[in-house]
């Protein structure tokens, strides 16, 4: 028989080891469930991985409207944990543009969702861009100014919204065929209503640029009459021209650079609700691994639909880690 002391003494040992895999289990999942071996919010264990390909997603934690709306560290901590769990052999952590990585040497791609695209002159990317890493902008992020920062993504990225000559509407593109590219794989012909850009700045004849995403514009998304001033976002001569002209406009696509680095851009996802359409979200995913130069499965990155708490916990685990992260 157990003596009354030795009862006790189990008793507290197991209780001590549960305390402890309730510790370990704690410190593995700081913020949204992160394993501990590639925690998207360890930025020097980000930095130190070695043999894998290590992207960087940057994204602005400023509001853009109500909730839902330029949700940017939600769609950056989804694709991170997407393609960590999809490459073992990738490393995607997220950072904010807020708290900006003051060195990206170890970077092998860079991924920008923010309010303008102020990565065109950041000292970190630009040097990360000289080693070649790859390059990928979404919706406000592809957007900068004509002169220097149009200069640096037209070198990196093929292509930018440029104030004065492109516009932004809301509308809902029908995309109804859909090229033959590795970012494209498992991806359908889709409609969804989104702020899309078009009418975009490109680098001379298009060369290494491949169009993914186009459309024909209803006219009445310009924005511009004759007679009236050119505006910033709304409208201008040149877009009024190009759309009356049936001209079909790009509003997402991929760049094949000089110097072997691979940019994409893609105009939509004003909208966070946008990640649970199939398409939307696979062709993301395909485009975040190919600028990384991962291999994309015929089938595209998988991922499953995203519901509605799915697309929620996303805001809350993002807004989670901005403040318990200090990201």
């Amino acid at each position: 028989m157990f003596s009354r002391f030795s009862l006790i003494r189990r008793s507290l040992t197991g209780a001590v080891l549960g305390l402890s895999a309730l510790l370990l289990l704690s410190a593995a999942s700081p913020a949204g469930d992160e394993p501990a071996g590639r925690d998207i919010f360890d930025h020097a264990a980000h930095k130190a991985a070695k043999s894998v390909t290590r992207i960087a997603l940057i994204a602005d934690t400023d509001p853009h409207g109500p909730r839902g709306n330029h949700e940017f560290v939600a769609a950056a901590v989804y694709l991170a944990r997407t393609i960590n769990a999809e490459y073992p052999k990738a490393y995607a952590a997220v950072f904010t543009k807020q708290k900006w990585p003051k060195d990206l040497k170890h970077a092998d791609a860079i991924v920008v969702l923010m309010n303008h695209g102020g990565s065109s002159v950041n000292p970190a990317v630009k040097e990360a861009m000289e080693r070649g890493a790859g390059f990928m902008a979404i919706h406000y992020g592809v957007e900068v100014n004509k002169g220097d920062q149009g200069e640096n993504y037209l070198k990196w990225l093929g292509g930018y919204f440029e104030p004065y000559w492109s516009v932004n509407p809301w509308w809902t593109p029908e995309f109804k065929e859909i090229p033959k590219h590795e970012t494209t794989r498992g991806v359908k012909p889709f409609s969804v209503n989104d702020e899309w850009y078009y009418h975009m700045r490109f680098v001379e004849g298009m060369k290494g640029v491949k169009p993914i995403l186009t459309a024909l514009p209803p006219l009445k998304t310009v924005g511009w009459k004759e007679g009236q001033k050119p505006s910033s976002h709304g409208g201008n001569p040149d877009v009024f021209k190009a759309v009356s002209a049936g001209e079909a406009q790009v509003m997402a696509w991929a760049y094949d650079r000089p110097d072997k680095g691979r940019g994409f851009g893609f105009t939509g996802l004003h909208k966070h609700d946008n990640l649970a359409n199939d398409s939307v979200r696979t062709l993301l995913l395909n485009a975040t691994a190919w600028v990384a130069k991962l291999p994309v499965p015929e089938a595209g990155v998988p991922s499953k639909t995203l519901t509605r708490d799915d697309l929620e916990k996303l805001i809350d685990d993002g807004k989670l880690a901005v403040k318990r992260r200090g990201i």
